[in-house]
């Protein structure tokens, strides 16, 4: 059995008949990460159960250490989190890797410290826009800056936030509105947060945040069509069991469509209240996809989405996929290049529209090997591939740390023998 930790290529053999079994996806990583701020920010004593254990929820439980919250991991899917429902400033900067949940979060949460705090991360989250977040914050009184509109960032907190209204682009990430959402209950007044624009990329991931916020007992109504309303209650310590992870969910869902099986989750697709997990009807229809896939309320879905489609009866382009571009890599570009690996023509990208040709444009034999950027969907997606296809290797499989370790191991208890390359 490979284990890919510390491996430099790892080569998918296709099984060459159905997956069928039981698999389980890990924690959801956006309600583990939105839970772990919350519990912090909230006075007493979180138990947080069923929870993602992976590199971008290691890093958020780190900076919250930092910042004197004490994280217990009891076990491999509980957080037990005692707060005294203050952050404060942390000895050295908070180093956030690649985490875009932790980092965008982070950013409005420590304007509650009182203390200067600087939030930074890898060269790819340096990279990644975070200037709508920072002006939404500023029109709050926060003194936050950056020199490059992305990380690093640096806040330097009162320890109070004032009340008011704030207003927010969220047209590149909903995780800009979320953080200044699960703000708002610890300002001095109430909070009045309004979109500018009615593009939001990710509104599912709203519906989230106001119900982690919720479970913590803040209280947040809409106030408007794009407005919502936030009282200064603070959080309240609270248990919370965290769903399975709908993005993961979706590479195993498309490991039984590709494959003819069928996967037991051990969670319905209907039971999921995450937006990715709407990708499940899709891949239901395979090999018969739509021509276009709308994909800005799914974005994590379309990597797994566009590798389905290369096996299509017929061509799919996506759109509404811009958002893409500015997550852990230039996504639609980086599926373009894969894609490309595999076959010349396989997949164009048309301004920010991603074209996938379908099978009438796929070889018997791939021998591509796949640059993942270290991006945790590339790599997974792209294994799909190689489900089907002889000879796909996808390079630096230990990136699918930052959201499913388990991945390989949960693949090769599938039956997929996975070779050292």
């Amino acid at each position: 059995m490979v284990t890919s930790r510390n491996l430099k290529a790892t080569r998918i053999v296709p099984p060459g008949r159905p997956l069928v079994g039981s698999a389980a996806p890990p924690g959801s990583k956006s309600i583990t990460n939105r839970a772990l701020l919350l519990a912090a920010l909230a006075r007493g004593t979180s138990h947080l159960r069923g929870a993602l254990k992976s590199d971008d929820t290691a890093h958020m439980a780190a900076a919250l250490r930092a910042m004197d919250v004490e994280v217990l991991e009891p076990d491999g899917t509980t957080f037990v989190v005692h707060s005294s429902g203050k952050l404060t400033a942390p000895r050295a900067p908070l180093f956030l890797g690649n985490a875009g949940t932790a980092t965008r979060f982070l950013t409005a949460a420590v304007a509650t410290v009182a203390g200067k705090v600087v939030l930074d991360g890898d060269e790819y989250m340096r990279r990644r826009p975070i200037a709508p977040l920072v002006a939404a914050l500023r029109s709050l009184g926060v003194d936050v800056s950056t020199a490059t509109g992305c990380p690093p960032v640096v806040v330097r907190g009162t320890g109070t936030v004032a009340g008011g209204r704030v207003e927010i682009d969220a047209a590149l990430s909903s995780q800009y509105l979320s953080a200044v959402l699960m703000l708002a209950p610890c300002a001095r007044a109430p909070v009045e947060v309004a979109l500018t624009g009615a593009a939001i990329g990710g509104r599912g991931y709203v519906d989230l945040t106001l119900a982690a916020m919720a479970a913590f007992g803040a209280r947040a109504e809409k106030a408007g069509t794009e407005t919502w309303r936030v009282q200064p209650t603070g959080y309240r310590a609270a248990d919370l069991r965290v769903e399975p992870d709908a993005s993961a969910a979706t590479y195993l869902w498309a490991a039984a469509a590709l494959t003819g099986g069928a996967i037991d989750l051990g969670i319905a697709p209907a039971d999921f209240t995450q937006p990715d997990a709407r990708a499940q009807a899709l891949i239901a229809r395979f090999p018969h996809l739509p021509p276009v896939i709308e994909g800005s309320q799914m974005q994590d879905a379309v990597p797994t989405l566009a590798v389905l489609a290369a096996f299509n009866e017929t061509p799919v382009r996506f759109v509404g996929i811009s958002g893409l571009r500015v997550k852990e890599c230039d996504r639609v570009a980086a599926l373009a290049k894969g894609f490309a690996r595999i076959a010349p023509g396989l997949a164009r990208e048309e301004g920010d529209d991603l074209l996938v040709a379908g099978k009438s444009a796929l070889p018997r034999t791939a021998n591509a090997r796949i640059e993942t950027f270290a991006d945790h969907r590339i790599a997974m997606s792209f294994a799909l591939a190689g489900l089907k296809l002889e000879g796909v290797t996808i390079e630096d499989p230990d990136c699918v740390a930052k959201t499913f370790p388990a991945y390989w191991s949960t693949l090769q208890s599938l039956g997929v023998e996975l070779v050292a390359a």
